[in-house]
């Protein structure tokens, strides 16, 4: 008798689910990426990308597999949100689901709508539909996460192309803050920081003065960060 069988157990088991919360930035405006189902139970309503954990994986494989059967992505940032238990959140069976966000240049990466998906769309934050089982509830607590999280590391850059403009990069917060800041305090604050690095190139074919390209230094942050440098905004 091998081990695994001789220490089974033969209790109920509710399934195991992982959940993705995808952000991507349009110039404008934060999105989220919705799948349209194919399939019963919610067929034909929106909901996240997600699906059952397989046994040779863990949840955060699972979501990354996830993202790149149902949307085509892969390599994006990704971190858990939460773990949602609820008894009645599936009326399927019992599903406990760890749900992520993840945040991605959307014009990177061409959609696809993948297994049991009749279609991928970028929604508007603003304009999010009622979706599928407690997907709601998730979208809430990650954009509440997100929020938290940029005012204190610079997760921001990955909505971003690898080099971007201070407007653009000011756009990016305040489409995730959904609030204002001022220009003047924002490129004083982010420049002091000593994270961004100019480079020698312009906008072209812009209507009004060409900015100045920036990227942000991976390499300076990490070594700011070991030596007890603290990211606010």
């Amino acid at each position: 008798m091998s081990d695994s069988h001789k220490y089974r157990y033969e209790h109920p088991r509710p399934a195991l689910a992982a959940d993705c919360v995808l952000f991507g930035f349009d110039g404008g405006e934060l999105k989220l990426l919705l799948l349209e189902r194919e399939n019963e139970p919610f067929k034909n309503k929106c909901a996240l990308p997600g699906g059952f954990v397989y046994m040779n994986e863990t949840t955060e494989e699972c979501a990354k597999r996830i993202l790149l059967e149902k949307a085509g992505l892969k390599n994006v940032f990704i971190e858990q949100l939460y773990t949602y238990s609820e008894i009645d959140r599936d009326p399927r069976e019992r599903i406990v689901s760890v749900a992520y966000y993840a945040l991605v240049n959307r014009h990177q990466f061409e959609l696809l709508a993948g297994r049991d998906t009749v279609r991928a769309e970028w929604y508007s934050i603003s304009e999010i539909p009622k979706l599928a089982f407690d997907h709601n509830k998730i979208v809430k607590a990650a954009l509440q996460r997100l929020r938290g999280k940029v005012r204190y590391q610079p997760v921001g850059f990955e909505l971003l192309n690898e080099k971007f403009t201070l407007t653009q990069l000011q756009q990016v917060y305040e489409a995730i803050l959904a609030a204002a800041i001022d220009k003047r305090n924002f490129r004083k604050k982010i420049l002091g920081m000593g994270l961004l690095k100019e480079l020698d190139e312009k906008e072209t074919n812009v209507a009004h003065k060409a900015a100045r390209y920036y990227r942000f230094d991976k390499k300076a942050y990490k070594e700011l960060t070991q030596s007890g440098f603290n990211f606010e905004l």
